[in-house]
């Protein structure tokens, strides 16, 4: 038996390193993303999001976390200001003004 150990060896050694500290990069890049989207659009639960419970999880819970980081609440002030703009939600005192008058039948 030859237990020997040559520059082969030494060569699998290092491909084998360079593969899993690219893995970890890649699973740790994953992991932090719907955190760092939350922040970066201001969502109001960004540090709920930004949790580690779905790589803990397996990976499981992470694509919870990625739509959670892509939904606004209905309670929060991006969401109204936005349905404000776009004139839903708003009562009728809030209501814009340049409305068309309503269409009567002929």
């Amino acid at each position: 038996m030859d237990s020997t150990f040559g520059i082969l060896d030494a060569f699998a050694f290092v491909v084998f390193a360079v593969l899993i500290t690219v893995a970890v990069i890649a699973i740790v890049s994953l992991g932090q993303l719907p955190g760092r989207l939350a922040r970066k659009w201001e969502h109001p639960q960004a540090s709920a999001i930004t949790s580690w419970i779905g790589m803990a999880t397996g990976g499981l819970l992470w694509p919870l976390a990625l739509i959670w980081a892509f939904v606004n609440p209905s309670g929060s002030q991006a969401s109204r200001i936005e349905n404000d703009q776009h004139g839903w939600g708003a009562s009728e005192s809030e209501a814009p003004t340049n409305r068309h008058p309503p269409m009567r039948k002929l």
